[in-house]
């Protein structure tokens, strides 16, 4: 008899040091300064300068220090097109230009946008990674409708701020890796699981999906209230197998 082993995912949640991302090297939370207000920059212009670029282990662009008129700093994403030394405005009479940080009710139908706050004040959320970009699509009562990198569309808040532009570091997925050591250390630094092994290629003692067999694999929809471990596969499942196509007459 053959005896099982803690599937992956139960694993993870006991929260031991193969699981733990290397925080502890990150420059900064990537975010706009927090202590400013709706009020204060739905209003106004507020300069700033760009002092430094940093590299963030794990991320995909770098980081870019800026520090504004009013004493406050902050690191943000970089979006393409930004240099050393330029000027950065913050608010709703900031221009149109890449780099400047807007709410998003300021912005006009069409412009590309990045780094975008949820709610107003929360330092910025979405399309944060290389090479992403949100567009802005139409203003309405309900708020800003914005179309994602996945291609949703979403309501957001006018006072929620967004950074004019693309992320920097566009086409960083197409250069292959050709070593695994290069692979290892990028998996290290954001804290992933590497090498993931394939539940099929398990045995079946060891994994729900194991075995090539086909009838000696566990059924693999479980119920939303199935305990961590348990809950890999089909969860809460309305059916299974292929769907068939229906006539249209």
């Amino acid at each position: 008899m053959v005896m099982g082993k803690r599937i992956r995912v139960q694993r993870r949640g006991r929260g031991g040091s193969q699981f733990k991302s290397s925080t502890h090297k990150r420059v900064a939370p990537a975010q706009y300064p927090l202590n400013i207000t709706p009020n204060e920059y739905s209003a106004t212009a507020i300069k700033g300068v760009i002092e430094e670029f940093a590299h963030d282990p794990g991320r995909g662009s770098p980081l870019a220090l800026i520090r504004f008129e009013n004493g406050e700093s902050c690191y943000t994403i970089v979006p393409e097109g930004v240099s050393l030394g330029q000027e950065i405005q913050m608010g709703g009479k900031a221009p149109i230009k890449v780099g400047n940080i807007l709410p998003i009710g300021k912005i006009p139908e069409g412009t590309m946008i990045c780094n975008i706050e949820l709610k107003p004040s929360d330092g910025g959320k979405l399309a944060k990674s290389s090479g992403a970009y949100a567009t802005v699509v139409a203003h309405t009562e309900q708020g800003t409708i914005i179309k994602l990198p996945s291609g949703a569309t979403k309501y957001v808040n006018d006072y929620c701020r967004a950074t004019i532009g693309i992320v920097s570091g566009a086409g960083r997925t197409e250069k292959p890796f050709l070593k695994a050591g290069a692979k290892f250390h990028l998996m290290k630094a954001k804290g992933h699981k590497y090498p993931r092994t394939r539940g099929r290629a398990m045995i079946a003692a060891v994994h729900p999906y194991g075995s090539s067999k086909k009838s000696a694999r566990k059924g693999t929809t479980v119920s939303h209230g199935a305990p961590p471990g348990q809950k890999v596969g089909l969860i809460a499942a309305r059916g299974t197998g292929k769907k068939k196509k229906r006539r249209t007459s």
